[in-house]
């Protein structure tokens, strides 16, 4: 049987309960994901004066090719965008400029070290986003940054942050869509501390200070980022789920919340309605914590589905910025990538393919047995032939074949570096 005959038996299955497939489709074309960077080479960067990883950042694995240049990386990319259906974003962080040998402090960078990037990105057709990088280096190296008790570290990070933002802004100006400039810091103590409140009042005077510089947000997005703990953090961060959930609340930001980030019981999926009906936007990071937050490639998990269930059965796929964030170095990169991306569009288009309203109006009569039940078949439904044809209908691989790829691409490539 074809891919094209699977499909339209499918279809027939979701059209009984009022699903239009080919409008899920049309619907799945126009979500951009975000796609980090960062997979590609280790979270490494292109300073010329780089240092070791740190803030409580670990990528474990030494496979093969990991990229070294810009160039590199870029042709790793568009290798992994063959292989994903749909139109995409890719994410930068700051250490992924470009200075031709010199070296430029974090605090001085500047668009055009970052022109290589946008010509890219003009070329295939791309949004980009941006992060501020305030971990490894030698302003970070005691784990503040802007909650430091060193007027003149923090300020060397909030003027990184507000140069930052400007390189986001002409990000947004040169490809005619709006860079998410999204704000990590990995600022907290390994023991308890004797004072929580301090290094947070800093911090909110730090982040005053960055948001007071004038950026126009047709081209540029703010968010800030929270952390329940890390490695050095383990028992206080100073940028908490709650402290950067106010701040973004009373300062008109966006509040991004990254899947690995919060307690293994607490669940991402359960936060984002509550959220949205207070904010008209919020950003997610999409990665899978293993015990803590180690970043593993997303897979099609239980929380996975519920995310995406969240956002579509709550109309937000114009609310929700969704962004990936995991690194794996134990396996091939490109393929972490696809793999990665593939899901979290299959997570959506699951979504699509659910008798959302049906169900919303079985919870309101209480009709509990008939919405489990329900949940229950719809995880047996012919899915698979539905992504199947999507895939063939947007030119890239179908089912594993996308590996093939991914091995030849090893082989002529990344072998050889």
């Amino acid at each position: 049987m074809s891919i094209k005959q699977s499909y339209e038996l499918a279809k027939k299955e979701y059209e009984k309960w009022g699903i239009n497939v080919d409008e899920a489709l049309e619907k799945l074309k126009q979500v951009p994901i975000s796609i980090h960077c960062w997979q590609g080479d280790d979270v490494s960067g292109f300073e010329v004066n780089k240092g070791e990883l740190s803030g409580g950042i670990d990528v474990t694995g030494n496979y093969p090719g990991k990229a070294r240049t810009p160039e590199e990386l870029r042709s790793d990319l568009e290798k992994a965008l063959t292989l994903i259906p749909g139109k995409h974003r890719v994410n930068l962080h700051a250490i992924y400029a470009e200075t031709n040998g010199e070296v430029v402090e974090r605090d001085k960078l500047e668009p055009k070290h970052f022109e290589n990037w946008v010509n890219w990105a003009k070329e295939n057709g791309l949004g980009l986003d941006f992060n501020p990088t305030l971990f490894s280096h030698e302003k970070s190296a005691d784990g503040l940054t802007l909650s430091h008790p060193d007027q003149e570290i923090r300020e060397f990070w909030i003027n990184h942050c507000i140069a930052s933002r400007k390189i986001a802004e002409y990000f947004g100006k040169e490809l005619g869509s709006p860079t998410l400039t999204n704000i990590w810091i990995p600022d907290g103590y390994k023991d308890v501390p004797s004072d929580r409140l301090t290094p947070r009042v800093r911090l909110k005077e730090s982040l005053d200070k960055i948001f007071e510089e004038e950026i126009d947000e047709q081209y540029n997005i703010d968010a800030v980022e929270s952390k329940l703990f890390g490695i050095g953090s383990e028992s206080y961060v100073v940028g908490s789920h709650e402290f950067y959930l106010g701040y973004a609340l009373k300062n008109n930001k966006l509040c991004l919340l990254d899947t690995g980030h919060y307690h293994p019981t607490e669940m991402v999926s359960n936060k984002i309605s509550a959220m949205l009906l207070y904010s008209d936007k919020l950003a997610l990071h999409v990665s899978r914590p293993v015990r803590w937050d180690s970043d593993h490639v997303v897979t099609l998990d239980d929380e996975l589905k519920e995310i995406a269930l969240e956002i579509v059965r709550n109309d937000a796929l114009e609310k929700v910025m969704i962004g990936l964030d995991f690194f794996d170095a134990s396996i091939n990169r490109v393929a972490a990538w696809t793999i990665g991306t593939r899901n979290m569009i299959k997570s959506l288009l699951n979504a699509m393919l659910v008798p959302n309203d049906h169900l919303k109006q079985l919870q309101e009569e209480g009709n509990f047995t008939e919405r489990l039940a329900l949940i229950e078949e719809f995880k047996t439904y012919p899915f698979g032939a539905i992504w199947d044809y999507y895939c063939e209908q947007m030119g890239v691989p179908v089912k594993e074949t996308w590996l093939e790829d991914v091995k030849k691409y090893e082989k002529e490539v990344l072998s050889n570096r």
